[in-house]
Protein backbone atom coordinates (compact mmCIF):
# COMPACT_ATOMS: atom_id res chain seq x y z
CA UNK A 1 0.00 0.00 0.00
CA UNK A 2 1.12 3.52 -0.80
CA UNK A 3 0.56 6.78 1.45
CA UNK A 4 -2.22 8.39 0.25
CA UNK A 5 -3.45 11.93 0.16
CA UNK A 6 -7.44 12.00 0.30
CA UNK A 7 -9.24 15.12 -1.12
CA UNK A 8 -12.55 16.20 0.77
CA UNK A 9 -15.76 15.00 -1.35
CA UNK A 10 -18.97 16.74 -0.24
CA UNK A 11 -19.69 14.00 2.95
CA UNK A 12 -22.21 11.87 3.80
CA UNK A 13 -25.83 12.71 4.83
CA UNK A 14 -25.49 9.16 6.51
CA UNK A 15 -23.13 11.24 9.35
CA UNK A 16 -23.49 14.91 9.28
CA UNK A 17 -21.02 16.97 10.87
CA UNK A 18 -22.44 19.34 12.98
CA UNK A 19 -23.86 18.79 16.06
CA UNK A 20 -24.47 20.03 19.51
CA UNK A 21 -21.92 18.03 21.80
CA UNK A 22 -19.50 19.69 23.89
CA UNK A 23 -16.90 17.38 23.19
CA UNK A 24 -16.74 13.80 21.52
CA UNK A 25 -14.90 10.46 22.29
CA UNK A 26 -13.28 8.62 19.68
CA UNK A 27 -12.84 4.90 20.01
CA UNK A 28 -10.77 1.97 18.13
CA UNK A 29 -12.61 -1.00 17.85
CA UNK A 30 -9.70 -3.40 17.31
CA UNK A 31 -10.10 -5.65 14.51
CA UNK A 32 -13.31 -4.01 13.35
CA UNK A 33 -11.40 -1.68 11.39
CA UNK A 34 -12.80 1.58 12.84
CA UNK A 35 -13.37 4.22 15.24
CA UNK A 36 -16.64 4.77 16.69
CA UNK A 37 -17.66 8.22 17.51
CA UNK A 38 -19.82 8.51 20.99
CA UNK A 39 -21.86 11.79 22.44
CA UNK A 40 -21.03 11.82 25.89
CA UNK A 41 -23.65 14.03 26.61
CA UNK A 42 -25.87 11.47 25.99
CA UNK A 43 -23.48 8.36 25.25
CA UNK A 44 -24.91 7.65 21.94
CA UNK A 45 -23.31 6.57 18.77
CA UNK A 46 -23.38 9.02 16.57
CA UNK A 47 -20.83 7.97 13.49
CA UNK A 48 -18.29 5.80 12.74
CA UNK A 49 -14.79 6.13 10.63
CA UNK A 50 -13.65 3.07 8.49
CA UNK A 51 -11.02 2.16 6.18
CA UNK A 52 -8.61 1.43 9.28
CA UNK A 53 -6.52 -1.39 9.81
CA UNK A 54 -7.06 -2.91 12.96
CA UNK A 55 -7.01 -0.05 15.19
CA UNK A 56 -5.54 -0.16 18.91
CA UNK A 57 -4.00 3.14 19.67
CA UNK A 58 -5.62 6.55 18.94
CA UNK A 59 -3.99 9.46 20.55
CA UNK A 60 -4.88 13.05 19.59
CA UNK A 61 -4.37 17.01 21.52
CA UNK A 62 -6.56 19.96 21.51
CA UNK A 63 -3.59 21.51 19.26
CA UNK A 64 -4.18 19.23 16.26
CA UNK A 65 -7.44 18.98 13.78
CA UNK A 66 -5.83 15.06 13.76
CA UNK A 67 -6.57 11.86 15.50
CA UNK A 68 -3.37 9.66 14.94
CA UNK A 69 -4.94 6.02 14.99
CA UNK A 70 -2.03 2.60 15.04
CA UNK A 71 -2.28 -0.83 13.48
CA UNK A 72 -1.75 -4.05 15.05
CA UNK A 73 -2.15 -5.12 11.07
CA UNK A 74 0.15 -5.56 8.49
CA UNK A 75 -1.42 -3.70 5.52
CA UNK A 76 -0.26 -6.76 3.23
CA UNK A 77 -0.04 -10.81 4.54
CA UNK A 78 1.92 -12.52 1.36
CA UNK A 79 1.35 -15.56 4.30
CA UNK A 80 -1.00 -15.69 6.65
CA UNK A 81 0.89 -16.50 10.43
CA UNK A 82 -0.26 -18.14 13.55
CA UNK A 83 -3.59 -17.16 15.26
CA UNK A 84 -3.15 -15.83 18.46
CA UNK A 85 -3.84 -17.86 21.77
CA UNK A 86 -6.90 -16.87 23.36
CA UNK A 87 -5.08 -16.18 26.54
CA UNK A 88 -2.45 -13.84 24.76
CA UNK A 89 -2.90 -10.18 24.07
CA UNK A 90 -2.23 -8.64 20.67
CA UNK A 91 1.19 -7.02 21.52
CA UNK A 92 2.56 -10.48 23.18
CA UNK A 93 1.75 -11.98 20.06
CA UNK A 94 3.12 -9.57 18.30
CA UNK A 95 6.12 -9.77 20.09
CA UNK A 96 6.23 -13.40 20.38
CA UNK A 97 6.74 -13.39 16.73
CA UNK A 98 8.32 -10.49 16.19
CA UNK A 99 11.08 -10.37 18.79
CA UNK A 100 12.76 -7.84 20.35
CA UNK A 101 15.35 -5.22 20.07
CA UNK A 102 17.96 -4.26 17.36
CA UNK A 103 17.22 -8.13 15.69
CA UNK A 104 13.21 -7.44 15.57
CA UNK A 105 13.84 -3.70 14.10
CA UNK A 106 15.58 -5.61 11.21
CA UNK A 107 12.13 -8.09 10.62
CA UNK A 108 9.47 -7.18 12.08
CA UNK A 109 6.15 -6.77 10.05
CA UNK A 110 5.66 -2.71 8.60
CA UNK A 111 2.17 -1.31 9.26
CA UNK A 112 0.42 2.14 8.43
CA UNK A 113 -0.07 5.25 11.28
CA UNK A 114 -3.32 6.90 9.61
CA UNK A 115 -4.19 10.18 10.42
CA UNK A 116 -7.74 10.89 10.76
CA UNK A 117 -9.07 14.55 10.44
CA UNK A 118 -11.43 14.61 13.53
CA UNK A 119 -14.02 16.75 11.86
CA UNK A 120 -14.21 15.52 8.77
CA UNK A 121 -14.08 11.93 9.48
CA UNK A 122 -11.99 10.31 6.97
CA UNK A 123 -8.62 9.26 6.74
CA UNK A 124 -6.17 11.65 5.32
CA UNK A 125 -3.34 10.45 4.86
CA UNK A 126 -1.37 6.80 5.65
CA UNK A 127 1.89 6.87 7.38
CA UNK A 128 4.61 3.71 6.94
CA UNK A 129 6.18 2.71 10.11
CA UNK A 130 9.01 0.26 10.71
CA UNK A 131 6.54 -2.65 12.56
CA UNK A 132 2.85 -3.04 14.08
CA UNK A 133 1.68 -0.21 16.04
CA UNK A 134 0.53 -1.20 19.39
CA UNK A 135 -0.70 2.50 21.38
CA UNK A 136 0.07 5.94 19.90
CA UNK A 137 0.61 9.32 21.78
CA UNK A 138 0.60 13.11 20.13
CA UNK A 139 2.39 15.82 21.67
CA UNK A 140 0.87 18.96 23.73
CA UNK A 141 1.70 21.21 20.87
CA UNK A 142 0.35 18.73 18.47
CA UNK A 143 3.22 18.46 16.18
CA UNK A 144 4.26 15.11 16.80
CA UNK A 145 3.06 11.66 17.04
CA UNK A 146 4.15 8.19 18.47
CA UNK A 147 3.71 5.18 17.56
CA UNK A 148 4.82 2.11 20.07
CA UNK A 149 6.30 -0.84 18.17
CA UNK A 150 6.12 -3.38 20.64
CA UNK A 151 7.25 -6.71 18.41
CA UNK A 152 9.91 -3.96 17.18
CA UNK A 153 10.95 -2.48 21.06
CA UNK A 154 10.95 0.47 20.33
CA UNK A 155 9.29 3.79 18.91
CA UNK A 156 9.02 5.88 15.49
CA UNK A 157 8.43 9.43 15.79
CA UNK A 158 6.08 11.64 13.17
CA UNK A 159 5.93 14.72 12.37
CA UNK A 160 2.55 15.63 11.69
CA UNK A 161 3.40 18.74 9.80
CA UNK A 162 5.72 16.71 7.40
CA UNK A 163 3.28 13.37 7.76
CA UNK A 164 6.82 11.54 8.11
CA UNK A 165 8.64 9.42 9.96
CA UNK A 166 11.87 11.93 11.48
CA UNK A 167 13.04 9.46 13.87
CA UNK A 168 12.97 5.87 15.46
CA UNK A 169 14.70 4.61 18.86
CA UNK A 170 14.89 1.81 20.76
CA UNK A 171 13.26 1.79 24.20
CA UNK A 172 12.97 -1.75 25.98
CA UNK A 173 11.45 -5.14 25.20
CA UNK A 174 7.71 -4.95 24.80
CA UNK A 175 7.31 -1.48 24.89
CA UNK A 176 3.41 -0.54 25.45
CA UNK A 177 2.64 2.96 26.01
CA UNK A 178 3.53 6.71 26.01
CA UNK A 179 2.90 9.68 27.70
CA UNK A 180 4.15 13.33 27.62
CA UNK A 181 4.73 15.59 29.84
CA UNK A 182 2.58 18.76 29.70
CA UNK A 183 5.20 20.85 27.98
CA UNK A 184 6.02 18.13 25.65
CA UNK A 185 9.85 18.31 26.81
CA UNK A 186 9.59 14.50 27.84
CA UNK A 187 8.17 11.50 26.76
CA UNK A 188 7.58 8.12 28.77
CA UNK A 189 7.47 4.75 27.58
CA UNK A 190 6.48 1.55 29.34
CA UNK A 191 8.62 -1.20 28.53
CA UNK A 192 6.29 -4.41 29.51
CA UNK A 193 9.14 -7.18 29.19
CA UNK A 194 11.75 -5.15 31.22
CA UNK A 195 9.94 -3.69 34.12
CA UNK A 196 10.99 -0.33 33.14
CA UNK A 197 9.82 2.92 32.21
CA UNK A 198 12.10 5.00 29.43
CA UNK A 199 12.29 8.36 30.02
CA UNK A 200 13.54 10.60 26.46
CA UNK A 201 13.94 13.56 25.76
CA UNK A 202 12.03 15.22 23.12
CA UNK A 203 14.33 18.19 22.14
CA UNK A 204 17.61 15.89 21.68
CA UNK A 205 15.63 12.60 21.23
CA UNK A 206 18.38 10.94 23.94
CA UNK A 207 17.07 8.51 26.29
CA UNK A 208 17.72 10.04 29.49
CA UNK A 209 16.91 7.51 32.52
CA UNK A 210 15.39 3.95 33.10
CA UNK A 211 12.90 3.84 35.91
CA UNK A 212 12.08 0.53 37.41
CA UNK A 213 8.39 -0.08 38.12
CA UNK A 214 6.62 -3.18 38.46
CA UNK A 215 5.90 -6.27 36.47
CA UNK A 216 4.93 -5.46 33.47
CA UNK A 217 4.33 -2.16 32.93
CA UNK A 218 1.81 -1.35 30.27
CA UNK A 219 -0.74 2.03 30.24
CA UNK A 220 0.44 5.03 32.61
CA UNK A 221 -0.76 8.48 33.44
CA UNK A 222 0.66 11.38 34.78
CA UNK A 223 -0.47 14.36 37.16
CA UNK A 224 -1.00 17.87 35.26
CA UNK A 225 1.71 19.12 37.10
CA UNK A 226 3.88 16.70 36.08
CA UNK A 227 5.14 15.55 39.32
CA UNK A 228 4.14 12.23 39.23
CA UNK A 229 3.79 9.31 36.74
CA UNK A 230 1.38 6.44 37.74
CA UNK A 231 2.14 3.16 35.75
CA UNK A 232 -0.14 0.07 35.73
CA UNK A 233 2.08 -3.47 36.16
CA UNK A 234 -0.31 -5.58 34.56
CA UNK A 235 2.04 -9.48 35.97
CA UNK A 236 1.95 -7.93 39.50
CA UNK A 237 -1.75 -6.45 39.70
CA UNK A 238 -0.30 -3.25 41.02
CA UNK A 239 -0.20 0.78 40.18
CA UNK A 240 3.45 2.48 40.82
CA UNK A 241 3.15 5.95 42.13
CA UNK A 242 6.80 7.30 40.53
CA UNK A 243 8.04 10.96 41.54
CA UNK A 244 9.29 12.27 38.68
CA UNK A 245 12.09 14.89 40.50
CA UNK A 246 14.40 12.09 41.22
CA UNK A 247 12.84 8.91 39.19
CA UNK A 248 11.82 6.86 41.84
CA UNK A 249 8.75 4.50 43.05
CA UNK A 250 7.19 6.26 46.17
CA UNK A 251 4.04 4.51 46.66
CA UNK A 252 2.87 1.01 44.91
CA UNK A 253 -0.82 0.13 45.36
CA UNK A 254 -2.15 -3.38 45.02
CA UNK A 255 -5.68 -3.03 43.09
CA UNK A 256 -6.21 -6.77 41.30
CA UNK A 257 -5.18 -8.78 38.45
CA UNK A 258 -4.14 -7.95 34.68
CA UNK A 259 -4.23 -4.38 35.52
CA UNK A 260 -5.10 -2.35 32.03
CA UNK A 261 -6.14 1.04 31.64
CA UNK A 262 -6.16 3.67 34.36
CA UNK A 263 -7.08 7.63 34.62
CA UNK A 264 -6.94 10.53 36.72
CA UNK A 265 -9.86 12.74 37.77
CA UNK A 266 -10.17 16.40 36.86
CA UNK A 267 -8.77 17.60 39.98
CA UNK A 268 -6.14 15.13 40.05
CA UNK A 269 -7.58 13.54 43.89
CA UNK A 270 -8.27 10.26 42.55
CA UNK A 271 -6.85 7.55 40.31
CA UNK A 272 -8.87 5.05 38.35
CA UNK A 273 -7.80 1.80 37.40
CA UNK A 274 -9.19 -1.31 35.47
CA UNK A 275 -7.94 -4.90 36.05
CA UNK A 276 -9.43 -7.64 33.68
CA UNK A 277 -8.06 -10.50 35.82
CA UNK A 278 -9.92 -9.96 38.72
CA UNK A 279 -13.19 -8.21 36.92
CA UNK A 280 -12.84 -4.72 39.22
CA UNK A 281 -12.47 -1.53 39.15
CA UNK A 282 -10.65 0.46 41.86
CA UNK A 283 -10.47 4.31 42.60
CA UNK A 284 -7.70 5.28 44.64
CA UNK A 285 -7.88 8.05 46.70
CA UNK A 286 -4.30 9.73 46.38
CA UNK A 287 -3.94 12.08 49.37
CA UNK A 288 -5.19 8.86 52.08
CA UNK A 289 -4.38 6.05 49.53
CA UNK A 290 -7.64 4.34 50.76
CA UNK A 291 -8.58 2.28 47.58
CA UNK A 292 -12.27 1.16 46.84
CA UNK A 293 -13.29 -1.59 44.39
CA UNK A 294 -16.18 -2.81 42.93
CA UNK A 295 -17.05 -6.36 40.82
CA UNK A 296 -17.65 -5.51 36.92
CA UNK A 297 -17.64 -8.23 34.71
CA UNK A 298 -16.95 -9.09 32.48
CA UNK A 299 -13.01 -7.88 31.70
CA UNK A 300 -13.07 -4.23 32.47
CA UNK A 301 -9.92 -3.19 30.07
CA UNK A 302 -9.73 0.32 29.03
CA UNK A 303 -11.32 3.09 30.60
CA UNK A 304 -11.38 7.19 30.46
CA UNK A 305 -12.20 9.61 32.66
CA UNK A 306 -14.82 12.35 30.93
CA UNK A 307 -13.59 16.02 31.48
CA UNK A 308 -16.28 18.03 33.14
CA UNK A 309 -19.45 15.54 32.83
CA UNK A 310 -18.19 13.63 35.58
CA UNK A 311 -18.65 9.66 33.93
CA UNK A 312 -16.29 7.26 33.52
CA UNK A 313 -16.33 5.29 30.71
CA UNK A 314 -14.82 1.66 31.35
CA UNK A 315 -14.99 -0.99 28.17
CA UNK A 316 -14.74 -4.73 28.10
CA UNK A 317 -12.10 -6.83 26.90
CA UNK A 318 -14.84 -9.87 26.29
CA UNK A 319 -17.95 -7.77 25.26
CA UNK A 320 -18.20 -5.25 22.55
CA UNK A 321 -19.67 -2.13 25.20
CA UNK A 322 -18.73 0.76 27.43
CA UNK A 323 -20.28 0.75 30.78
CA UNK A 324 -21.00 4.44 31.82
CA UNK A 325 -19.65 4.40 35.19
CA UNK A 326 -20.25 7.18 37.97
CA UNK A 327 -17.01 8.44 39.63
CA UNK A 328 -18.34 8.76 42.93
CA UNK A 329 -19.71 5.61 43.53
CA UNK A 330 -18.66 3.39 40.50
CA UNK A 331 -22.08 2.06 39.76
CA UNK A 332 -22.85 1.51 36.55
CA UNK A 333 -25.41 4.02 35.65
CA UNK A 334 -25.59 3.17 31.94
CA UNK A 335 -24.09 0.56 28.76
CA UNK A 336 -22.85 1.56 25.53
CA UNK A 337 -23.75 -1.20 22.31
CA UNK A 338 -20.97 -1.07 20.37
CA UNK A 339 -22.73 -3.43 18.02
CA UNK A 340 -19.10 -5.34 17.24
CA UNK A 341 -15.51 -5.18 18.02
CA UNK A 342 -13.60 -4.55 21.26
CA UNK A 343 -13.13 -0.79 22.60
CA UNK A 344 -9.49 0.08 22.87
CA UNK A 345 -7.30 3.46 23.70
CA UNK A 346 -10.28 6.30 24.02
CA UNK A 347 -9.66 9.62 22.91
CA UNK A 348 -11.97 12.86 23.92
CA UNK A 349 -12.06 15.98 21.95
CA UNK A 350 -13.38 19.07 22.14
CA UNK A 351 -15.92 19.25 19.47
CA UNK A 352 -15.58 23.40 19.14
Amino acid sequence: MKNILIHLPIFTLLFPLVTNAQSLVYVPTGNTNEVVIIDPDTDKIIGRIDELENAHGLSSSRHTEYLVAGSMQAPVTKKEGAARPEKMSEAEHAAHHAGAGDKADKTATQSYVSIIHAKRRQVMRRIEVRALTHHTAVSPDGKIAIAVHSGAGGISVIDLDKMAVINTLQTGTWPNYAVFTSDGNFLYISNAGAGMVSEIDTRTWQVTREINVGKEPEHMIISADNTFLYVANKADGSVSAVDLADGKVIKTWSVGKKVHGIDLSDDGSWLFVASKGTNTVSKINLASGKIMTVDLSPAPYHLAYITGLNKLYVSSRKTPKIWVVNPQTLLVENEIDLGKGVAHQMVIRSNK
